[in-house]
């Protein structure tokens, strides 16, 4: 079964931890048991693409997407939609610099990632997180 889960917050940093929260409530409402690794990893990768929207979204843009997709084996989808259209894209981060690793966590968490574009309408990060049998 294919279950499938979207709801728009307000940019603002409270809503990073409202998004990990929410998708951590659906995917345990779908089945997903608190100790599930792919629950814990979705909840992870959930913060980076709305992080970034917070801090780096068009400053016109009042809200965003968050979507939850529980796949039927247990994996799951994870999209953060925006009106952004800068390219992300991994970056050489140097010793001692604090920001710039999230992408990198996405990148090593995620059994793959991307980013669809929506024309006009900004893009959307995606990850997948495949169950662990």
């Amino acid at each position: 079964m294919l279950r499938r889960n979207s709801f728009r917050l307000p940019r603002h940093p409270a809503s990073v931890g409202l998004a990990r929260r929410r998708v951590r409530d659906h995917l345990s409402d779908w089945g997903h048991r608190p100790d599930d690794p792919a629950l814990a990893d979705a909840v992870l990768l959930v913060s980076e693409p709305a992080t970034n929207v917070v801090r780096h979204g068009p400053l016109v843009e009042r809200e965003f997407e968050v979507a939850v997709t529980a796949l039927a084996d247990g994996s799951c989808l994870i999209e953060v939609s925006d009106e952004g259209r800068s390219e992300l894209r991994l970056r050489l981060v140097r010793e001692g610099e604090e920001t710039g690793r999230g992408l990198h966590l996405v990148e090593r968490v995620a059994a793959a990632w991307g980013v669809w574009s929506r024309g006009h309408h900004g893009k959307t990060v995606w990850a997948l997180v495949i169950a662990n049998t």
